[in-house]
């Protein structure tokens, strides 16, 4: 449900607006409606909806891919809404993942599809803007999330016809902050863990439809355990993930058994107490890669381990 708050926008020409993309972004969808009307979220979602304000005029949707591993969401974030507070824009509400709403404010408001726009339920930040001028008003959001390979940004701008935003790829490419936060491959397990929050178990082997777990020995089980026996108050959460063949649901119980394997196998082999281990299941809502392939799909096909220890 939409608690909506309707904003009139003038149809008037106003001053164009210009972001400036890192160099290492490439635009993968845009699309332009006008007229047309946007409901950008104004707080989180709750029960009884997700407040929204309500723009109508002309409507710009983009989504950007970064090339860059270990960029967090801030990152990615941080520069656009710093030009958008240069040009006037007033911040209306920011939240994350969680304090967003997670999985129901993803799916109450408008997200561009996959592959073109990638949101980890997980792993999100949004952010609203709003700028009043003598021309007329415009109303702007942004959406940032990051796969393990690349970020990603949504942009949805809402105002006068011919008001923009123009974007060009003019800022320096985008790189982690420092270097050791990046979940590079080689890192440690333990340093990995701490830094991005999550790693992901990649040598553990599903086959489509199937939640029985190879019989390995898995390296990185062995990681898990050695962290969890080292740190015996830290606390993970094992989250299965599935490629799109079959349905929602089905796919959901399907990932969650997953993670459920993983966690015997934890218990089982390597002596971890239960009280250290959560197991969850995501489906096919955070995948990796594209479903249209055989390697997307098998990529997929994935359980994380993430760290939810506050301390």
């Amino acid at each position: 449900m939409l608690r909506a708050v309707v904003l009139a926008l003038l149809p008037l020409q106003a001053t164009a607006l210009t972001l400036d993309m890192p160099g290492n972004a490439t635009l993968t969808a845009e699309t332009v409606t006008d007229p047309d009307s946007y409901d950008m979220p104004t707080a989180g979602w709750t029960p009884t909806g997700l407040p929204v304000l309500t723009g109508t005029g002309e409507v710009r949707k983009q989504a950007w891919r970064i090339e860059a591993s270990g960029l967090t969401t801030l990152q990615l974030l941080q520069p656009l809404g710093a030009q958008l507070t240069e040009a006037g824009f007033e911040r209306v509400f920011t939240c994350t993942d969680d304090a967003c709403g997670g999985f129901d404010f993803r799916f109450a408001t408008e997200v561009i599809p996959a592959p073109q726009m990638y949101v980890d339920l997980g792993d999100f930040r949004f952010r609203a803007f709003r700028r009043d001028t003598e021309e007329g008003s415009e109303l702007l959001s942004l959406l940032t999330s990051r796969s393990s390979s690349a970020g990603f940004v949504q942009i949805i701008h809402v105002g006068p016809t011919g008001s923009g935003p123009a974007t060009e790829t003019a800022a320096p490419a985008m790189r982690p902050a420092r270097a050791d936060t990046a979940a590079a491959d080689d890192a440690p397990f333990a340093q990995r863990l701490e830094t991005e929050g999550r790693v992901v178990l990649s040598d553990l082997a599903f086959e489509t439809g199937s939640a029985q777990l190879g019989a390995g020995p898995f390296a990185s089980l062995q990681d898990v355990a050695d962290y969890l026996l080292a740190n015996p108050t830290r606390t993970v959460a094992l989250v299965g993930h599935t490629d799109t063949v079959g349905g929602l649901d089905g796919n959901i119980a399907l990932s969650k058994r997953r993670a459920g394997s993983v966690l015997e196998r934890l218990v089982t082999n390597y002596d971890i107490p239960r009280r250290q281990l959560d197991a969850q299941g995501m489906g096919y809502l955070a995948p990796l890669a594209s479903n249209l392939s055989d390697e997307g799909r098998e990529a997929n096909r994935r359980v994380e381990v993430i760290l939810t220890s506050t301390e």
